[in-house]
């Protein structure tokens, strides 16, 4: 049998399969996708280090100068650019290089439920952004003593584990783009000016004011707001902030599943 004819056979072998088999399957996929990228120095320590090296200086060491709120304040916004990470890269460079490789379109003709690819690599980013945000709180809590109840512990590593999902749907976009060796090039260069005008490196308020005003064009400036809400630095509706979050992931995922089905 031919890869095209196994491609078309897969989404009616995978209906056809009892739910705990299609459950089976989706776990398989998560679990494998996760232990790759566990077993990867390469890609866990760069997503560890760099936000823990920032927020050891500036929160830690500097932050003391400043008082506790500054500490608090750089744990939200240095948590939402460690989180932005493995959504970008973890799911973007890894899809471009498997659509250069043809990985995806083996992954197309077994019969496993067609979504379970994506959904594994959602749950990798997310559990990759739970490590982030909790590594941060560690530092927070040991070194920097910053004082956070319980339910705010909770808030930010929800808001953290959640919100990395627009930014998948933005990893997914450009690696559906670019092939292998150009999506990392074009992930830098979308991550670390959103970071920055974002207010995710330095307070809002230190920009120009044309770059504030321009900030909620960023996707990262609502997540970035949800979190500070959450460790009681603002008290920000947060409603609208998760609505233009939905909105970008929803824009983003769709923009990346036509190109997909077009292209492959």
């Amino acid at each position: 049998m031919n890869a095209v004819a196994m491609t078309a056979a897969s989404p009616a072998s995978a209906s056809a399969m009892p739910p705990r088999r299609v459950l089976g399957a989706y776990l398989a996929e998560a679990r494998s996708e996760c232990l790759r990228y566990l077993r990867a120095p390469g890609f866990m320590l760069p997503i560890l280090l760099f936000p823990g090296l920032f927020y050891l200086v500036f929160g830690v060491l500097m932050g003391k100068s400043e008082g506790a709120d500054a500490a608090r304040y750089l744990l939200a916004s240095y948590s939402i650019f460690g989180v932005m990470s493995p959504g970008l890269f973890g799911f973007g460079v890894s899809l471009a290089i498997e659509r250069e490789g043809g990985l995806l379109t083996l992954k197309r003709a077994l019969p496993m439920p067609p979504g379970a690819y994506l959904l594994g690599k959602m749950l990798m980013a997310m559990g990759a952004a739970a490590v982030v945000v909790l590594m941060l709180l560690a530092m927070a809590l040991g070194l920097a003593h910053v004082a956070l109840t319980l339910v705010q512990v909770a808030a930010l590593l929800a808001t953290g584990v959640l919100g990395v999902l627009p930014f998948c749907a933005l990893g997914m976009l450009v690696g559906t783009l670019f092939k292998g060796q150009g999506a990392p090039g074009m992930l830098q260069l979308v991550y670390l000016p959103m970071s920055f005008l974002s207010g995710l490196w330095f307070p809002l308020p230190m920009l120009p004011k044309f770059l504030q005003q321009l900030a909620p064009l960023w996707p990262s400036y609502h997540l970035d707001r949800i979190a500070l809400a959450a460790v009681g630095i603002t008290h920000d509706a947060v409603l609208p902030h998760l609505l233009v979050l939905a909105g970008f992931g929803a824009v983003f995922f769709m923009l990346a599943v036509r190109r997909l089905r077009r292209h492959g």
